[in-house]
């Protein structure tokens, strides 16, 4: 950040529709100017933000962020939410198996990387839903967790495999496997959840929870010392989305839900899921994580 009369404020998010207005500057500020990285998958600079704190305003995974405040990390959340999706389809076995949800005690499962946010919200489901008891299943993680200060549990363990996670899992090397995309639509790989789309519909009916995954975050310092620009970015924030085309559908949740209000019951559901799987060791009250943001765009 400098303290000139034109404030620049580092920046590092994804490129979305709703984030191409703000790069290509047609939503602009007379206060601010956003100097974004040369970034397009937000996830490749993550590490940048929660190790090298290198940007003021970052897109971050949730389940990163809530590592990264508990590791002292200076950020806060503002109230946006980059993405979401609903996680019933991400645990995926092979189509030959007859095995259940309930039935994932002594199995094996990998992933990407335990500490990230999806296979978090898949945990959460199948314990809540399905009542499987998380230590009871062998996680296997490719990579750790982008906080450095974060040790995974010690039922995790690294895979040690140069295979791609399908690849195992039709290798018969794990029984299950949770990704949250970027799969084949190999007919030989089924999900685990039976009809995962009609089965989130009916869990968010009961529990009207939107499984966020990436959030928008600022340098607490600028929130502490300058409440002028942290309304100034959350006004570009909802801008950028409108002049982007990019908004709610005509029917169902909004998957990416603006406002301290909209995003309390996905937070306080992750918050929970993240501490009962040891990702955090305290359950954190929501408005924590926004610090002085939340008085000011309250």
């Amino acid at each position: 950040m400098k303290g000139t009369d034109m404030t620049t404020l580092t920046a590092m998010m994804g490129s979305y529709k709703k984030t191409a207005p703000l790069k290509d500057g047609s939503v602009a500020s007379p206060l601010l100017r956003l100097d974004f990285a040369d970034v397009d998958t937000a996830q490749k600079a993550f590490k940048d933000v929660v190790r090298g704190l290198k940007f003021d305003v970052a897109e971050l995974a949730v389940v990163t962020f809530l590592q990264a405040y508990e590791a002292g990390k200076p950020y806060v959340m503002l109230p946006f939410v980059m993405n979401g999706m609903f996680h019933h389809k991400s645990i995926l076995c092979r189509a030959d198996d007859d095995m259940r949800p309930q039935d994932l005690a002594g199995k094996t499962v990998a992933m990407r990387s335990y500490a990230q946010t999806t296979p978090t919200w898949v945990r959460g489901i199948l314990s809540d839903e399905y009542g499987v008891q998380l230590d009871q299943v062998r996680s296997q993680s490719q990579e750790g967790a982008h906080v450095a200060e974060y040790q995974d549990p010690e039922w995790v363990t690294r895979i040690d495999s140069t295979l791609s996670l399908e690849d195992m899992l039709r290798a018969g090397q794990v029984d299950a496997i949770i990704a949250g995309g970027a799969l084949s639509g190999d007919p030989g790989i089924r999900t685990l959840i039976p009809e995962p789309k009609e089965a989130a519909a009916a869990w968010h009916r009961r529990t009207h929870v939107v499984p966020i995954n990436h959030v928008v975050t600022i340098r607490k310092e600028i929130a502490e010392s300058r409440s002028d620009l942290v309304r100034e970015v959350f006004r570009m924030l909802l801008e950028s989305r409108v002049a982007g085309g990019d908004l709610p559908a005509a029917s169902g949740p909004d998957l990416q839900p603006v406002g301290f209000d909209a995003l309390r019951p996905a937070l306080e559901t992750v918050i929970r899921y993240a501490f009962e799987q040891k990702l955090i060791t305290r359950r954190y009250a929501p408005d924590e994580l926004y610090g002085n943001v939340a008085n000011i765009l309250s």
